[in-house]
């Protein structure tokens, strides 16, 4: 049974994901921070930098935001290599005072202001568009051909030329005419935004798109997934949560608890708080211990209590078998994006790497986000990347 709890504590909402009592995933919002991830704007060119090739951009808030060239070069071109960045001067694509059509990738930090992008994709429920792009892709998690041709043949009805689209997931098996009203949809949305920039009266900057909430963007993402029940503890997030369900037609069961700790009754803070420890132990009796820095995420194995048998390999074996299990469950439940390198204990096997391989990816098949193993290295150490679900599927 999948459940998603919500808890508002003064200003920080915290959404849990639950399967059978134990957290999968956990997410915070905090309402005294202005997100503007996935929002549009229109704005204005404020200055240009030729020597990091990027330039500033004002959309309104309290900093400009920072775009590099990449984001301005028309995607299709990044992506199939067409024009080499380096041999094009952003000085030629945008000067002082222009009007820019930017989406937001990436919230301010206390370091750097937003990082934004030419490049918009608008998600929907089952759909991301991507407009002034031929680019036309499919999330990985549907294996079956015939369903990625079916699939492939119901955007192309629909998509107009000049669009490209991912299709998600979420989209696996549904209904042709759910799938198409979904698509319309978000097109319309589009042409929306297409009529506002083209209003030469709108001055820059200017916001044209306020993209999901929050909460919206979580529902949306996670209520393809078998959802029986939300449990909220604050009356103006149901309103919300109840809205949204209803626009996505979803018969959940939801549930307003106000005057009750619902992560103490249901056993889910004593997991909240297991789940920000540095080290983590296993039910072998070895352990793990999670390392994050500013370039990546470092991830160690260790044997611990345990002492296993007479063979030293085999021993060693069941440690790292156990750690990949519980390293891929920590990875989605801290929401651990970027490199990630992983220090197995020394195994001489070859073929023993192997299966720790097959036992990670078999375990990632459980996480919506975007995952991919590179492999050992000469160092002996796992490489792998993650991407943080924060910014979508």
């Amino acid at each position: 049974m999948k459940e998603i709890f919500i808890k508002k504590s003064n200003n920080i909402s915290k959404i849990v994901l639950v399967e059978n009592g134990n957290v999968l995933e956990r997410y915070e919002d905090d309402d005294r921070k202005k997100r503007l991830e996935g929002k549009i704007y229109i704005g204005k060119v404020e200055n240009v930098l030729q020597g990091m090739q990027a330039a500033f951009i004002d959309i309104g808030e309290d900093r400009n935001t920072f775009i590099h060239l990449k984001d301005i070069l028309p995607k299709i071109n990044v992506v199939k290599n067409k024009e080499p960045q380096q041999e094009k001067n952003i000085k030629k694509l945008v000067k002082p005072g222009d009007r820019i059509l930017i989406q937001v990738k990436r919230d301010a930090t206390s370091i750097k202001g937003a990082k934004v992008s030419t490049h918009v994709g608008l998600p929907s429920r089952y759909f991301v568009l991507m407009p002034d792009t031929d680019i036309r892709t499919i999330s990985q998690k549907i294996e079956k051909e015939e369903e990625r041709e079916r699939l492939n043949r119901i955007v192309d009805a629909i998509l107009p030329n000049n669009f490209g689209a991912i299709i998600r997931t979420s989209a696996l098996n549904k209904k042709k005419e759910e799938l198409e009203k979904d698509l319309k949809t978000v097109i319309t949305i589009w042409q929306d935004i297409e009529n506002k920039v083209k209003d030469e009266n709108l001055e820059a900057p200017k916001i044209v798109y306020q993209g999901q909430s929050f909460v919206e963007k979580l529902l949306i993402d996670l209520v393809d997934k078998d959802i029986e029940r939300i449990v909220i503890d604050n009356k103006k997030i149901y309103e919300e949560v109840k809205s949204i369900a209803s626009e996505l037609e979803e018969n959940i069961k939801i549930e307003l608890k106000e005057n009750e700790d619902i992560f103490q009754t249901y056993d889910i803070e004593e997991q909240l708080e297991k789940s920000t420890q540095r080290k983590i132990w296993l039910r072998c009796g070895g352990f793990i211990t999670i390392d994050k820095t500013e370039a990546l995420t470092a991830i160690d194995v260790n044997s611990g209590k345990y002492i296993g048998g007479k063979d030293l390999e085999q021993t060693v074996f069941k440690v790292n078998k156990e750690a990949s299990e519980e390293i891929a469950k920590q990875l989605r439940l801290r929401d651990i994006g970027g490199i990630i390198i992983i220090d197995y204990i020394d195994m001489l096997d070859d073929e023993h790497k192997k299966q720790i391989i097959n036992v990670l990816e078999e375990n990632f098949k459980k996480d919506r986000s975007k995952t991919q193993i590179i492999g050992f290295s000469k160092l002996n150490l796992l490489e792998m990347t993650r991407k943080h679900m924060k910014g979508g599927e």
